[in-house]
């Protein structure tokens, strides 16, 4: 498969989806603005720079997404040790995660969208020391309500942990546009996990109300991220896990972002349990991105649908173990709106 070939999904509204194999990786999502378009993917402009620079930009992230604490857990009473390639934590299923590998892509017909793809990966036995054959499909669709599905199915030989999702970061200003300090974030969800000092759930679901966590309403970031972090308003930004409120819904609005002045927002919606907002702190310059600009932090917001953090090590969060009579398959749909 080739690494540097550029896959684009298409609708009838000019809205064009670019990703490529490796890591499966979102590259671009250009929205139609009168003759041209407006690229709201903080990332890199060619393939090339993609894969010389922050490798979980737009990536599928497994076997194991987010982190696990101190890299290791218990599964049918052994104990298995994993890389800690965020030390202490293992993060994103390791230092050759799915974010690493080449997916095999085809070209497929699925009612009511207008292009699909289906991506697929065996993940060996031992592979990162996961337990299992695991092999993930995934479909990658767009329909002309402008919305991108993520469809995302597993099964295995083995019992092991599964955990997945995809990593994009959102600038609704458009490449060169700057930081999201004018976005409009709201989240549906009462609670959200507490952590430790190094960002792992200690276990305890805590309530939104009265603290910086609550997005229940719009929230400008502006008001909430403080780029210094060091007064009473303000926190240096979100890296946070949300407990989602159940839905009666199949695929209920859990999220979104609103840039106000141009009208553009993503909404999010999901089978999942939870949602991972980070605000892109840890970017430092260092990497050019599209247009020849740095990235720097709070370049964009990712909203990264999927299980609770560590959650293979925490009886009381949803389960993320699979056996191989079971199948994963979980939806995560970002719907665009222009």
């Amino acid at each position: 498969m080739d690494n540097t070939k550029i896959y684009s999904l298409t609708n009838d509204n000019r809205l064009v989806i670019e990703f490529i194999a490796l890591g499966g990786r979102i590259k671009s999502v250009k929205i139609p603005d009168n003759d041209s378009y407006i690229d709201i993917i903080a990332g890199h402009e060619t393939v090339q720079d993609m894969i010389a620079g922050d490798e979980y930009m737009g990536a599928i992230c497994g076997r194991v997404a987010n982190r696990i604490g101190n890299g290791k857990f218990t599964l049918e009473g052994k104990e298995i040790k994993l890389v800690q390639n965020s030390y202490p934590n293992h993060i994103h299923g390791g230092a050759k995660g799915f974010h690493t590998k080449i997916w095999n892509v085809e070209k497929v017909m699925l009612k009511d969208y207008t292009s699909a793809f289906k991506l697929s990966y065996l993940s060996e036995d031992g592979e990162e020391k996961y337990p299992g054959n695991l092999l993930v499909e995934i479909i990658y669709a767009l329909n002309n309500n402008n919305e991108l599905l993520i469809d995302i199915k597993a099964t295995t030989d083995k019992t092991t942990a599964v955990n997945l999702t995809s990593h994009p970061y959102f600038n609704l200003n458009g490449v060169g546009g700057g930081k999201i300090f004018n976005h409009m974030l709201q989240i549906n969800a009462d609670k959200y996990t507490l952590v430790d000092e190094f960002s792992v759930p200690t276990g305890v679901i805590e309530s939104v109300k009265g603290t910086h966590m609550n997005f229940i309403q719009p929230v400008k970031l502006g008001d909430v991220i403080s780029s210094e972090g060091n007064d009473k308003k303000s926190i240096a930004g979100l890296d946070n896990n949300w407990v989602l409120n159940k839905s009666n819904e199949n695929l209920p609005l859990v999220c979104s972002v609103e840039e106000p002045k141009s009208g553009r927002a993503v909404e999010l919606y999901t089978t999942q349990p939870g949602v991972q907002v980070y605000t892109a702190m840890h970017f430092d310059g260092s990497d050019m991105g599209k247009g020849g600009i740095p990235i720097t932090s709070y370049c964009g917001v990712a909203m990264e649908a999927q299980n609770f953090p560590d959650a293979i090590n925490k009886t009381n969060f949803p389960n993320s173990v699979l056996k191989p009579d079971k199948k994963y398959q979980e939806k995560i749909v970002y719907k665009f709106i222009y």
